[in-house]
C-alpha cells in the first residue's frame, strides 16, 4: 500500500514539474512575442478609402517598422511627406527610383519598365472592369524616391495628383515609417503577397515576423492555461470518495 501511494506521489511530482515548466514556457513565448511585436510593429488606423479594396477606411493595422531603403515594389506602406499632409497616409508602391512607370497598355494595365503589371486587389470600375489608372501618365522615378499609388485608383489621391511637382509626383524613401504586415481590425491578417511585381528586378519583399510572433502569443496562452489547470484536473481525477468507498460497505453486509 504504501509503495502505491508512493507511486501515486511520485506521479504528483512529475506532474506538478511539468506543469510548472510548460507554465513557466508559455511565459517566456507570451511575452517574448508581445514585445517582439511592440518593438517590431506599430499600429496605425487607415484614414481614408484610397486603399479599398484591400484597407477598408477605419482598419486598424500594424506596420513593421523598416527603413524606407528596405522598400520594394508592392509593398504598401506608411508614409509621412509634409508636401502630401500632416498625417501619416497608407498607399502602394508602384515603383522605385529609376523606373519609368506609366499608364496604361491597351489592356488597362500599369507597366513599370514596359512590363504590365497584374494588379488583382484594384477596385473595379464602370462596367467592372479594373483599370490601373483613370489618369493617364509616364513617369520616371528619380533616385531614392518612390511612385505611391492607392488601390482604389478612381479616388485615391496619390503620386498622380502630384505629377507637376519637383519629383513628379515621387516621395523620398526616408518619408516611410513602416511597411504593412497585417490588418487586425476587422481581422483580415496577413496582406497577400504583390505577385504581380514578382518578375521586376529585385523581386517583392518577404512577409514580416507578425506570424511567427503571433504564433508564439498563442502558444503561450495555451501552456500557461494547460499548465495552470493540471493541478485542480489531476486532484479531481485521483480524489477517492470518502469512507471507504463501497468496498468497505460490502464487507459489512457480508459479516
Amino acid at each position: 500500500m504504501s509503495g502505491k501511494s508512493g507511486t501515486q506521489g511520485g506521479h504528483g511530482r512529475l506532474g506538478s514539474v511539468l506543469s510548472g515548466l510548460a507554465v513557466a514556457v508559455g511565459c517566456l513565448l507570451f511575452l517574448g512575442g508581445f514585445v517582439g511585436g511592440a518593438l517590431l510593429y506599430q499600429p496605425y488606423s487607415v484614414p481614408t478609402d484610397s486603399m479599398t479594396p484591400t484597407l477598408d477606411v477605419g482598419s486598424k493595422i500594424l506596420a513593421e517598422r523598416v527603413d524606407g531603403d528596405e522598400v520594394r515594389r508592392g509593398d504598401v506602406v506608411v508614409f509621412k511627406d509634409p508636401l502630401w499632409g500632416d498625417s501619416p497616409m497608407v498607399k502602394r508602391v508602384a515603383a522605385v527610383g529609376g523606373d519609368t512607370v506609366a499608364c496604361c497598355d491597351p489592356d488597362g494595365r500599369l507597366t513599370v519598365g514596359g512590363k504590365p503589371v497584374v494588379e488583382p486587389y484594384l477596385r473595379p470600375g464602370v462596367g467592372g472592369r479594373a483599370v490601373a489608372s483613370d489618369k493617364e501618365f509616364s513617369v520616371t522615378v528619380p533616385e531614392g524616391s518612390l511612385f505611391l499609388l492607392g488601390d482604389d485608383r478612381h479616388t485615391s489621391l496619390d503620386s498622380r495628383t502630384h505629377l507637376e511637382e519637383a519629383g513628379q509626383g515621387a516621395v523620398p524613401r526616408s518619408t516611410v515609417v513602416g511597411r504593412v504586415d497585417a490588418v487586425v481590425w476587422p481581422t483580415k491578417g496577413l496582406l497577400e503577397p504583390p505577385t504581380g511585381y514578382a518578375d521586376l528586378p529585385g523581386g517583392i519583399s518577404r512577409p514580416g515576423p507578425f506570424e511567427a510572433l503571433f504564433t508564439a502569443i498563442v502558444a503561450g496562452c495555451v501552456l500557461i492555461f494547460a499548465g495552470a489547470a493540471y493541478g485542480p484536473v489531476a486532484r479531481r481525477l485521483t480524489r477517492r470518495p470518502a469512507g471507504g468507498g463501497p468496498a468497505r460497505k460490502r464487507e459489512k453486509v457480508g459479516a
